[in-house]
């Protein structure tokens, strides 16, 4: 990736890209300017907005997109001094700006390759969603979490579609409507967090053999088991027959099913297990 952004940091190695929320100084509190550069980010990197071919070479290769902070917190939610620019907006504007987070959220959501956020320290107010938008969320024990919004006289609109399709109904309400702080062995509980680890060291640790195992997927199967999961949650059973009938029967045909297949009968490994190199850049 050639783009410079202002807020976050991008590295890609080894097929895998890294997104890093890049205020320390504030927490990695979100501006209007880090949600753009989000929305952004993720859209490039998945060639969705892609122009030349090198990007859209590039959303092929990858596999994996792992979000995480710089400094000691994964995101603590809203910046205050963006929450005073915006304190006498008109509706239209906070509308606009509102809309831009949404946008932020499903685009997240909707990546094509699949996600993993790396969670510690805290994630505070929007930050759950960010985190709630990803396919995997890894956290240590003593990273804290909370929707807080209500003690402000606010509401989590914006995120509820991700926290709640995360967490169910029943746990959403809990923490929506309380406000309270949970830790990371809580937030595994409740499904918030895929796993939680006794400490950042151990975070990272887990996190990596997490990547390693994704990374023996085959780079297109990966991606379209994610669109399985998100089309079947979302049809009826007898639509559901003949859909996945469809889905595997074209990925037997594709040249990474025969080599997957060929790979196993043979007892070797398959030719994406090797791990092609794609040079590391800074954005």
């Amino acid at each position: 990736m050639n783009k410079h952004y202002k807020t976050i940091e991008t590295t890609i190695s080894n097929d895998v890209a890294y997104i890093y929320l890049n205020r320390p100084e504030v927490h990695n509190a979100f501006n209007d300017v880090m949600i753009d550069e989000l929305t952004d980010c993720f859209k490039t990197l998945n060639g969705v907005e892609a122009r030349e071919e090198a990007r859209e070479d590039l959303a092929k290769r990858l596999r994996l997109i792992v979000l995480e902070g710089r400094g000691k917190t994964f995101c603590s939610g809203v910046d205050i001094n963006w929450m005073k620019d915006t304190l006498h907006s008109t509706y239209e504007d906070t509308y606009k700006g509102s809309l831009a987070i949404a946008e932020c959220m499903h685009t997240i959501f909707t990546s094509p390759t699949p996600t993993i956020a790396k969670v510690f320290g805290g994630a505070f107010g929007g930050a759950t969603g960010l985190l709630s938008a990803c396919d995997m969320v890894f956290t240590s024990h003593e990273t804290t979490f909370s929707l807080s919004e209500v003690k402000i006289g606010l509401v989590p609109a914006c995120i509820a579609p991700y926290v709640i399709n995360r967490v169910g109904m029943i746990r959403a309400k809990e923490l929506m409507l309380s406000g309270i702080r949970i830790g990371g062995q809580l937030a595994e509980s409740y499904g918030l967090a895929n796993q939680s680890a006794v400490s950042r060291a151990e975070l990272e640790k887990m996190v990596n053999e997490k990547i390693e195992l994704l990374l023996t997927g085959g780079p297109q199967a990966l991606k379209i088991c994610k669109q399985l999961i998100h089309n079947v949650v979302n049809m009826d059973i007898s639509e559901a027959k003949a859909y996945t009938a469809k889905v595997i029967s074209e990925i037997r045909m594709s040249d990474e099913g025969q080599e997957g297949m060929n790979a196993f009968l043979e007892k070797r490994k398959a030719n994406w297990s090797k791990g092609s190199k794609i040079c590391l850049k800074k954005s």
